[in-house]
């Protein structure tokens, strides 16, 4: 795992966040983040399609869930995950040696400039990894680079915020009343990818060709129960807290865990979620 990879200068605000106490929290959390999006795990799996000889680049990986689950599938092959954040990648090493999966490999790296080995990989996955450049074309472009002709790109990405019934919630309890603007749909953030035209534009000027996208929409697992859920969500998300007065912070909270409340059922605390699956070509 490369201790000092090279970042673009565009991509330094996401490196600052994901090496730092953004990937940090994940990686201490790593088994609650991946059961929340678990049940779009066969789905994913079932599109991009490893076979037993393919070689596999997971973007984004984190602590490396999908890129076992790639190795695993191509047990003749190998897989690589590619991230940003140190403290994942550790995780996501440490779970590939207790499970006895040796042909998963783990660099950090920022996939929008790093050097890959040209024509190396047979497919590219990324679970929720890819919305956060600064230059999607150009990471796309990278990540064609590495690719063989004909390799695929599968990603599962967020569909918009209306159809995201867990953001609607914890960012409208959690503004106490605030009007909170969201970055430009064209800026990085969790719903760059969600408008499938500009999916669509972004991928065909990276050069990629028969470019699809399937909409899947699942329930997301966020605690055994409201208040299991509420310690998550605001370790999480408590920076949207900063600036309140103590009064609404406490009604902040409170509507928090009044939603969480509202959700909870024998399986836990659970909110609908929208994705797509996108699949494309490299010619």
């Amino acid at each position: 795992m490369s201790s000092t990879p090279r970042v673009d200068p565009s991509n330094a605000d996401q490196a600052d966040a994901w090496d730092g106490r953004e990937g940090a929290y994940w990686a201490e959390h790593a088994d609650r983040f991946d059961r929340a999006v678990r049940p779009y795990l066969p789905h994913f799996l079932a599109a991009a399609d490893v076979s037993a000889a393919d070689r596999v680049l997971d973007v984004g990986c984190g602590t490396g869930e999908t890129t076992r689950a790639a190795a695993r599938r191509a047990s003749g092959g190998r897989a690589l995950g590619v991230d940003l954040s140190a403290a994942m990648l550790r995780e996501a090493q440490r779970r590939a040696a207790a499970e006895g999966v040796d042909n998963a490999e783990f660099v950090q790296a920022d996939a929008q400039v790093y050097a890959f080995p040209a024509a190396s990989f047979d497919v590219a996955v990324s679970r929720t990894g890819t919305m956060f450049f600064a230059d999607p074309v150009a990471a796309f472009r990278n990540i064609g680079a590495a690719l063989r002709p004909g390799g695929r790109l599968v990603q599962l990405v967020w569909q918009e915020a209306a159809g995201n019934e867990w953001f609607l919630a914890f960012s409208g309890a959690l503004a106490a009343g605030r009007r909170m603007t969201g970055p430009p749909p064209d800026a990085p953030g969790p719903f760059s990818l969600a408008d499938p035209d500009r999916v669509r534009a972004v991928l065909g000027a990276a050069g990629f060709t028969d470019v699809r996208l399937e909409p899947h929409s699942e329930a997301m697992w966020f605690g055994e129960d409201a208040a299991d859920a509420e310690r998550f969500t605001l370790g999480l998300l408590g920076w949207m807290l900063d600036g309140l007065d103590a009064e609404d912070r406490r009604r902040a909270v409170d509507d928090l865990r009044a939603t969480l409340a509202a959700h909870e059922g024998d399986e836990g605390v659970r909110y609908a979620s929208a994705t797509w699956i996108i699949r494309a070509t490299r010619p």
